[in-house]
């Protein structure tokens, strides 16, 4: 929903280029920064900066370094504001990563251009102190390797702990995953080679099951489309995914019109998944053109029947503005957090597309992050209809948010639709390949490469 970028050249001719002045900065006492090129192609790369504070925490901080070729310029960059002079490059902490305590990490990244050789910056630092230190401490005693097997096998029965999703060694987790489209259009995408190719490949720990109950959905055939549903559950059970269930309620937006419908469905699905550790229950995909309190009433209403067949669940209940926490409806986090779901062990949704949704849908989930469970459980690399161009840079500084506050999430979608959200070139489904590079849209490409990295679940 927001992209923290910002043009860099060097010199004040560049239309666009915006450094922000803040309060003086504090002085650090020590840092890491770890420098990785992620791609490289002739005359230009992408680049990565983690930098760990060692010191004393900061409120403020920017970070250093120089490019030891006078060629190599940024681009653009994201989770900071960036500028360069000559070879000096700064880049500046933004409202929901300037604070860095002790042991705090974020990640930066930027694309660049060079001309002849692409040697890695020099002298890093952090607000003037040089970054020499390491991470891990020779002397810390070692730790437990990470955890190996299917997620959901690893993590068993998830449940809400403080703001996080948790796992049965109460850690915080995340899942990273993605959304089928309308299993009533797409259904051909969903067998048995699509979905060995996400758990084995993809390395996705769930895959949300999108139901939608309008538009030639639930409502023409109820107990088919709960069928569907408990079959693509059994199928992620069976590859040791987790199952996000969707209700997946759009038009009309007040949730409060299916009810009747809610508890049918969720009284069946509960009932018959009630013994698996894998499922997930979302109860209203984007609520919109309501009120919080409608959708909160739905919620107080829903959540009691799933309860009473599975008391142990995780559910998700959607918010205001297409579950943009009121952000779109041009409210906030606030509504949510004075006014919460009477129930436990509950989470809130937060959606967005990157290419439409910024800076202050980014800032909004940095505060709310730190006083609600949040759950992205819907998200395109694109604009909010779900087409047009990836805004790879964007997409990327919201992952990364994701990352670093650990907030699970489902990439839109996990189809051949012909739109830019969609993972698979048109005609994928009709085949077998869902994993190579020849069938891979360029958000598949992204969203693959992101989520097949490790998980690393904590079990102590």
């Amino acid at each position: 929903m927001k992209r923290l970028l910002a043009l860099l050249a060097t010199g004040a001719s560049v239309v666009g280029l915006t450094v922000l002045a803040g309060p003086p900065a504090q002085a650090a006492t020590g840092c890491s920064a770890e420098y990785t090129i992620t791609s490289q192609w002739a005359g230009g790369f992408q680049a990565g900066v983690k930098v760990t504070n060692l010191g004393d925490p900061v409120s403020d901080w920017t970070l250093g370094f120089t490019m030891p070729d006078t060629g190599q310029k940024v681009v653009q960059g994201w989770n900071a504001t960036w500028s360069q002079s000559g070879s000096a490059v700064t880049a500046t902490g933004v409202d929901w990563n300037r604070t860095l305590a002790t042991g705090a990490s974020t990640d930066l990244g930027f694309v660049g251009s060079f001309t002849g050789s692409n040697p890695a910056p020099t002298s890093f630092s952090l607000n003037g102190v040089a970054c020499t230190g390491s991470v891990t401490d020779p002397t810390d005693p070692p730790t437990d390797p990470p955890a190996t097997g299917a997620p959901a096998d690893v993590n068993g029965q998830l449940h809400v702990c403080g703001v996080h999703l948790c796992n049965q060694y109460d850690r915080p987790i995340q899942l990273r995953g993605m959304s089928t489209h309308g299993i009533q259009w797409f259904g051909s995408c969903y067998g048995d080679a699509s979905l060995d190719a996400l758990a084995d490949d993809w390395k996705s720990d769930l895959l949300r099951v999108a139901m939608y109950v309008q538009e030639d959905g639930y409502e023409t055939d109820p107990d088919g489309f709960t069928r569907q549903v408990n079959r693509l559950v059994d199928m992620a059970e069976a590859r040791g995914m987790y199952a996000l269930i969707d209700f997946h309620t759009l038009t009309p937006g007040d949730p409060n019109y299916n009810l009747d419908r809610a508890k049918t469905f969720f009284s069946s699905v509960a009932a018959r998944n009630a013994d698996k550790k894998n499922v997930i229950y979302e109860i209203a995909n984007e609520p919109n053109g309501v009120s919080w309190a409608a959708v909160k009433n739905y919620a107080e209403q829903v959540i009691p029947v799933i309860r009473a067949a599975d008391p142990d669940a995780v559910v998700i209940v959607g918010t205001r503005g297409w579950s943009s926490l009121g952000v779109s409806d041009g409210s906030n986090e606030s509504e949510v957090v004075n006014n919460p779901v009477n129930a436990a062990n509950i989470m809130y949704a937060f959606h967005f597309y990157a290419a439409s949704h910024k800076d202050n849908y980014r800032a909004t989930v940095s505060r709310a992050a730190s006083q609600l469970p949040l759950f992205a459980s819907e998200f395109g690399t694109v604009s909010a209809t779900g087409g047009g161009a990836v805004d790879r840079a964007s997409s990327i500084a919201w992952l990364d948010l994701l990352d670093q506050l650990k907030i699970s999430y489902a990439n839109w979608t996990f189809s051949d639709a012909d739109e830019g959200s969609a993972a698979f070139k048109p005609g994928t489904c009709n085949g077998s390949d869902f994993s190579s590079s020849a069938v891979l849209t360029e958000s598949g490409a992204l969203l693959k490469s992101r989520i097949s990295t490790a998980d690393n679940f904590p079990t102590s």
